[in-house]
Order: C-alpha cells, then structure tokens, then sequence
C-alpha cells in the first residue's frame, strides 16, 4: 500500500512507519521538518514539507494522521489551549478536504483523538458509546473527530484512534514518570483512584495496522488495555519494576497549582475499555500492567 503519514516523527509514527516498512509498504511523511524526518525515518521515506499545492491525495491507499502539539508538556494557558486546537483541527480539515477533492480516494484514514474525548468520568467503564463530559479535552477531540469524518464516503472508510496512555521504552508518557521513581520520590497523584488508560506501544502499533487491514471497520475504537489501572496501583507496579519506593504522594491541590487547568490530565481519568477493537477480532499482546512495565523498563 501507498501510505501517508503526519506526524511520522512521533513516539508512535516512528514505530508504526518502522513497521510498515518492514511489510513493504510504501511511506510518504508529511514534516514541517523534513531534514530531521530523512535523518529519524531512514532514506527509504518519502518526505513532504507541506500539503500547500497538493490539490488531491489520488496517489495513496491509505491516509494516518497521528500529528498534533502535546498536550500535557505545558499549562493551558488560552494560547497554549488555541495551540493545541490548531495543530490538529487544520491538518485534520486538509488532509479530509483532498480525500474528497480525490478521484480515486484512498480507502481508509486512520485519524488521532484521546480518551480525553470523554473528559473526566470518574469510576464508569467507559466503551465507545459513553456519553462525554463536555470538558476542554471533549472540546478539543470532538471537533478533531467531526473533521475526519467529514472524509467519510462509500470509497473512504474513517477510523479514530480514542489513545490512552502509550508506554514505550523510551519517550513518551512513562520516560516522565520512571524520572521522580528512579529518585525515590515517586508515589500516587491526588487520592490515586482515577483510572489511567493505557496502552503498550506494541499494541497501538498493531491496532492501527488492524484498522488499516480490516476494510468492514469504522468508527471510534479507544485504544487502549482492556484493563486500566487507577493511579494508586499503577505507581505501586511502576515501583516495583523499577525496585524503587512509590510512597511519596503528591496532594491535589499542590498538583492543581503547578498544572492549573491541565491537572485535570492526571487527577481525573477514564476507565476506558478497547470493546470495539475486541469484538472485531483483536487480540491484545499486553494485557496486564506489571507485565507491559516489566518488558519495557526490566
């Protein structure tokens, strides 16, 4: 298949174009840095700087849009919450706007979104079908979502990828928090009963490439462990791979004045749960927590 990836770069789309390379996919990356993507991504990807003057996206198969600013690496202040927006609504509008400029549209796009589509939904299991609380991470994905399925047609399919945590051996959420562990100063974040979704790097890589190849799949998937873990448990396991105390426990109003607004990230939580991509048939490799931890970080 001919390919398109944004943000072919990050923690996810370096592993994920890795992958797709290795079954002899061909892969163009959309890099407003293109000679660091050649230099990260290897001599065999096409790079593109920009979609300015692209009038369709005729070429591809299939189309991933993984690009977006982080959205936990500042406060939100309303330039860094406009910021957040942007990068991905715009990218996300485009890349719909030539699919349906195309002739012969590729046959699926595979779009980012988050678990933070839901908001903060305390102690519920949390399925595809959950309604949302209209907090600003719903705001954010739900107009990222609307924008792809603008894309949606009979010969283009839509997939939105509802990502947890992703634990990967280097980078990512997990390399911040093995940091105050490996000092002795890690412990739970507030009362530690918020549920943390996660998702071991492996798995996210394996679902997108199910997506990509199950051509009846549509729709949101959370992407995620069938089993998430609150807080509390997950610093306990973190520190005991790591063989480090996890007692140190940070009081939510001290986490609520150093993050402001963005503290909801970590003291609230959703135990989201992958039922869509388990009942199409997907079997997850990591499924226990202790587990995932100990193959990346043992």
């Amino acid at each position: 298949m001919k390919i398109l990836i944004t943000g072919a770069t990050g923690l996810i789309g370096r592993k994920l174009t890795e992958r797709l390379l290795g079954q002899s996919h061909q892969i163009t990356a959309l890099s407003r840095a293109p000679e660091r993507a050649a230099k990260l991504l290897g001599p065999q990807v096409q790079i593109w700087e920009t979609l300015d003057g692209k009038t369709s996206l005729d070429d591809f198969d299939a189309v991933i849009n993984l690009a977006g600013e982080p959205i936990a690496d500042k406060r939100w202040t309303k330039e860094h919450k406009a910021l957040l927006c942007e990068s991905r609504w715009q990218l996300t509008e485009k890349l719909a706007t030539l699919i349906n400029a195309s002739q012969t549209p590729p046959s699926v796009f595979i779009s980012g979104s988050a678990v933070g589509y839901y908001g903060d939904q305390g102690q519920a299991l949390v399925p595809e079908d959950e309604p949302p609380n209209k907090q600003f991470t719903w705001q954010l994905c739900a107009r990222w979502e609307a924008l792809a399925l603008t894309a949606e047609s009979p010969r283009t399919r839509v997939c939105l990828l509802r990502t947890g945590i992703v634990l990967a051996e280097k980078g990512g959420a997990l390399a911040k928090m093995v940091l105050p562990f490996r000092a002795g100063l890690g412990g739970p974040l507030g009362d530690g009963q918020q549920y943390m979704p996660w998702i071991h790097i492996d798995d996210m890589i394996d679902g997108i490439i199910f997506l990509l190849t199950h051509e009846t799949l549509s729709g949101p998937f959370n992407m995620v462990s069938p089993y998430p873990a609150r807080n509390e448990q997950f610093s306990a396991l973190l520190g005991e791979v790591l063989h480090r105390p996890a007692f140190m426990r940070a009081p939510g109003p001290v986490v609520r004045l150093l993050m402001g607004e963005s503290a909801v990230l970590v003291l609230g939580g959703q135990r989201a749960v992958p039922r869509r991509l388990e009942a199409a048939g997907f079997v997850f490799k990591h499924q226990e927590l202790k587990e995932a931890l100990e193959e990346l970080l043992g």
